[in-house]
């Protein structure tokens, strides 16, 4: 197989202190073909994420200890610029408009959607934004 024949895989952030979470989430990536690098600690994800490169898409819990991801999302712009986009993924589904003005790129409620998982991630990925509550 020539190399112009391989498909570059994505690879996702997963920002969620609930080990249960991630643990879904990062299924459903797997079954996209989506590589996904998780962390249950904010602060350990800011640090690692210089070496990460390249992040497609970022999923963020809003509601952690120390820090929010409302707190959080400056920092993560900062680091990987506008181009990545960047969910609120929250059972905090009231807070959709909330994270909309703060500047995610778009909302998935928790619990995620196995079943339209595939669709709206299509769309995050093709720069389409997903304000999606389950």
């Amino acid at each position: 197989m020539s190399p112009s024949a391989i498909a570059v895989q994505r690879h996702a952030l997963i920002i969620d202190d609930n080990p249960s979470n991630v643990e879904v989430l990062t299924a459903l990536l797997r079954m996209e073909g989506v590589r996904a690098t998780a962390f249950l600690r904010p602060d350990r994800a800011l640090e690692a994420l210089p070496t990460l490169r390249p992040v497609d898409v970022v999923f963020c819990d809003i509601e952690m200890p120390h820090i929010s991801g409302f707190d959080l999302l400056p920092e993560l712009k900062r680091i990987l610029g506008n181009a990545v986009p960047i969910i609120a993924y929250t059972v905090h589904t009231s807070e959709i408009e909330l994270a909309r003005r703060h500047g995610f790129s778009g909302f998935l409620g928790k619990p995620v959607d196995g079943e339209q998982f595939s669709a709206h991630l299509s769309r995050i990925l093709a720069g389409l934004p997903v304000w999606e509550i389950s």
